[in-house]
């Protein structure tokens, strides 16, 4: 997979950068956040998708060689192990998603909605 290189300004420019079959699983993750959780900012930070709750990051994704990153949190990570079991992750916050395969759209609400809850509750402190 070769990705343009030249610096992006929005998330459509990095979108636009990656072949189509990686592009369009890559919007449908995006579409699944803004559904999700409309209020959450989208904007491009440390050179990927980026969205923000109340001020404070919450989720990111990037595109990747082999894969999908979706990056959440430590405890989303915890929270879903059991369910995480069939897709590679790690202890900080990193789910990764093979482009081949289909989006588990169900399980990543569930994610996207523990990690909103979990940064308005750390917003409260």
């Amino acid at each position: 997979m070769i990705m343009k290189t030249e610096k992006r300004k929005s998330v459509e420019d990095y979108l636009c950068s990656f072949p189509e079959k990686q592009r369009d699983l890559l919007n449908q993750l995006r579409m699944l956040i803004k559904k999700t959780m409309p209020q959450m900012e989208e904007k491009l930070s440390w050179g990927a998708p980026t969205y923000v709750l109340e001020g404070r990051y919450c989720l990111q994704f990037a595109g990747n060689q082999k894969h999908l990153g979706f990056y959440t949190s430590p405890a989303t990570i915890r929270q879903f192990q059991t369910d995480l079991k069939p897709y590679k992750t790690n202890e900080k916050n990193t789910l990764q998603l093979r482009w081949d395969q289909p989006l588990p759209e169900d399980l990543l609400i569930k994610m996207i909605q523990f990690r909103a809850e979990e940064v308005r509750r750390e917003s409260l402190k």
